[in-house]
């Protein structure tokens, strides 16, 4: 098939999804490439936000009654830090946490393997409270008597381990807080080289009667992206999340955008004893994974404007007086890393999300870590990769550039067709049909390689532009991260360069308007290639060369099997 056709079905393609992108965002849901516009936060005093959230945190059903206890109001944070918190940060080789001692909240964490965006010597930070940046992970308890309230993530906490720094494998954190007569005993573990944080909440009863409190965690944060840029949605990259999600057996994976809670639209499952919840973003997740098999109600509200929070509320039972009872939890905080969210907990894995195509997606992401590691560097992973998905779909190529060849050997008897029969396209259609039935040639044979490729391209797009595994990942000279654009636009060039290589080993059009129209389209191929990944344009640029080489190739053995005489 000749390079028309594959203009023509791309264009076709890339047409439906804009159109479906389109319909998505009319319909108030997440489109397909980038997030939603994100409103603004608004601004206001302390007391007025403290107002709106009803201050200090206060259950409204009887602590006599677990199940009610779950309905009870649990209050977001305020916009703004408190202007007397007092701030505690530990450290371990890839994480650095710092604990907000009201309410032993998390309200930073730098990822120390991840460079920042905008500065490579900076490591990359994911959790944040501060002017105009809101993403937080809180705990606490709720369910106390009226007029009463239990420790919740705005109350002051102790830090009662001693240890900043990881020295062995692990490192424990301990923080404690008591109102009500109950005790609560935060314990955050990390450990050497890993993202999840084992989370304890003990509950010690001091009073003389039995408690019955219930068990919040919540991630709270703004809607605005962090990967905002000046290139338009639909080319700065593929469809990238920005957003809350659930996962249970049940209703499985479940995502929600802060439009969607604004509008009160959302729709996720409300009650369940498995799976984990969180905050998505390009490249990086925030999940609680509370315990399993323990039954807990997830709410996700709109705190206030622009401010979201997520949170799973389990009722712990009765615990008798004097004494404790520990609800064990573990939170991620860190990058979509594939292999060990599969670890911590079934489904987590599916914040990275390839949508309809995963199908294809993740074989394709499992061979190319597979080839990384024989290799080590994932550009020669994405040359490598494209030879194998060229190696196999040989057949159906070859297939096709010996129907474009036979259709180039024609075009000749083509054009002069054309001439004899001028405008009568019914007889001209008609001369054309019994040619190709005599030369044995199918116009529509090299549809077919098109066909199947293109899904494994927008595949290999979600892939390069959705693995983290690539982010900051180099190539050679001057390509020092295959997951966003050439700097200095050279694979671009080189793409077009080819792409007018290959159209000069196709048929030229008979119509000379088609033909002038047919050489813009590099330009524009080109030009739009200028914003995707690199890593995306390298494995089109080899296949373009691979193309060439496999078409020139064909083109001479049908040329010299023409010149042969038949005995």
């Amino acid at each position: 098939m000749d390079i028309r056709r594959t203009v023509l079905l791309m264009i076709f393609s890339f047409s439906l999804l804009m159109l479906w992108n389109n319909w998505q965002i009319h319909q108030g849901k997440a489109p397909l490439f980038g997030a939603p516009p994100a409103s603004t936060t608004a601004k206001g005093s302390a007391d007025a936000r403290a107002t709106a959230n009803g201050g200090i945190p206060a259950a409204v059903t009887s602590a006599s009654d677990p199940t009610a206890a779950t309905s009870a109001v649990v209050p977001g944070l305020t916009a703004a830090a408190p202007a007397q918190s007092e701030t505690v940060t530990v450290k371990t080789d890839v994480l650095k946490i710092t604990f907000d001692l009201q309410g032993a909240q998390l309200v930073r964490a730098d990822l120390l393997a991840f460079p920042a965006t905008d500065d490579k010597d900076t490591p990359f930070v994911l959790l944040e409270r501060g002017a105009g940046r809101t993403y937080v992970v809180q705990s606490g308890l709720t369910g106390a008597p009226a007029g009463t309230q239990y420790p919740t993530h705005l109350s002051s906490f102790t830090m009662i381990s001693e240890t900043k720094e990881i020295s062995g494998d692990t490192l424990v954190v301990k923080f404690a807080s008591e109102s009500a007569g109950v005790r609560l005993i935060k314990t955050y573990t990390l450990h050497r080289g890993q993202y999840v944080i084992d989370v304890a909440h003990q509950i010690e009863n001091t009073t003389a009667q039995a408690v019955t409190p219930s068990v919040y965690l919540q991630i709270t944060r703004d809607g605005v992206d962090p990967n905002q840029s000046a290139a338009p949605s639909f080319l700065s990259g593929p469809a990238n999340f920005l957003g809350a999600a659930v996962y249970s057996e049940q209703d499985k994976f479940q995502k929600v955008t802060f439009t969607e809670i604004e509008k009160h639209k959302a729709s996720y499952i409300k009650q369940t004893d498995n799976g984990w919840f969180g905050m998505i973003q390009h490249y990086f997740v925030t999940a609680w994974i509370p315990p399993q098999g323990k039954s807990r109600n997830y709410e996700m509200t709109e705190l206030e404007k622009n401010i979201y929070a997520i949170r799973s509320i389990e009722p712990v039972g009765a615990i008798a007086a004097n004494s404790n009872q520990t609800i064990n939890s573990k939170l991620w905080v860190g990058p979509q890393d594939q292999s060990e969210l599969e670890k911590v907990a079934p489904g987590l894995d599916l914040v990275v999300d390839y949508g309809l195509l995963a199908i294809i997606a993740k074989p394709v992401f499992s061979l190319m870590t597979w080839l990384y590691t024989l290799l080590g560097n994932w550009g020669w992973t994405i040359i490598a990769l494209t030879c194998l998905i060229k190696a196999a779909f040989y057949p159906l190529s070859a297939a096709s550039y010996r129907s474009m060849a036979k259709m180039k050997q024609v075009s000749p008897r083509l054009a002069a067709l054309k001439e004899k029969f001028g405008d009568d396209r019914q007889k001209l259609n008609a001369a054309m049909m019994e040619m190709y039935r005599t030369e044995k040639i199918n116009p529509l044979g090299g549809c077919l390689p098109i066909v199947i490729q293109i899904p494994v391209f927008i595949s290999l797009y979600y892939v390069l532009g959705s693995s983290v595994e690539l982010r900051g990942a180099p190539w050679i000279l001057w390509v020092h991260d295959l997951a966003v654009r050439d700097p200095y636009f050279i694979l671009p060039a080189i793409m077009m360069g080819t792409m007018f290589l290959q159209m000069k080993l196709n048929p030229t059009p008979p119509d000379p308007m088609q033909a002038k129209v047919m050489m813009f389209m590099p330009l524009v191929f080109g030009g739009m290639m200028f914003f995707f990944p690199s890593g995306l344009v390298l494995y089109w640029c080899v296949n373009n060369i691979l193309s060439i080489a496999q078409q020139w190739y064909i083109t001479q053995k049908m040329a010299k099997l023409a010149l042969t005489p038949h005995r």
